[in-house]
């Protein structure tokens, strides 16, 4: 039987506890507390809940947690704010730049365009002699 919960399909080969985690917004420590909250078998695969355990965890994930496209738009949301009142954080996500600190100097360089292929290539040219 396939588990179809918030609109996600879950594998049915894997345990539910890993399942669930395949629902954007439900990490593992959620999915631990999700599954005692409804009272089931964290080694229970997928493919073996009843109607009745599938009906429990969509019940608790709608009532109490926010996931898939709901919390995709509030995460765009957040960003379009920042970006909208200028502020720090704001400028680096227009910029699709680090916004926490990172060092970008040595790291993130796919980011900014400058993806070293081979040895010597994306560095800057050197000075020209006068």
């Amino acid at each position: 039987m396939i588990a179809r919960i918030v609109g996600i399909n879950l594998p049915g080969k894997k345990r539910i506890v890993i399942g669930l985690t395949y629902i954007f917004g439900i990490g593992n420590s959620l999915a631990n507390e999700i599954l005692d909250k409804a009272n089931i078998d964290k080694d229970k695969l997928v493919e073996n809940l009843s109607t009745e355990e599938i009906g429990k965890l969509k019940k608790i994930i709608e009532a109490n947690y926010r996931t898939g496209g709901e919390l995709m738009r509030d995460i765009a949301s957040n960003i379009k704010r920042l970006k909208d009142i200028g502020c720090y954080r704001g400028t680096r996500h227009e910029k699709r730049l680090p916004a926490r600190g990172q060092r970008t100097k040595t790291n993130s360089r796919t980011v900014r365009g400058n993806a070293r292929r081979t040895i010597g290539s994306g560095r800057r040219p050197a000075a020209k002699k006068t």
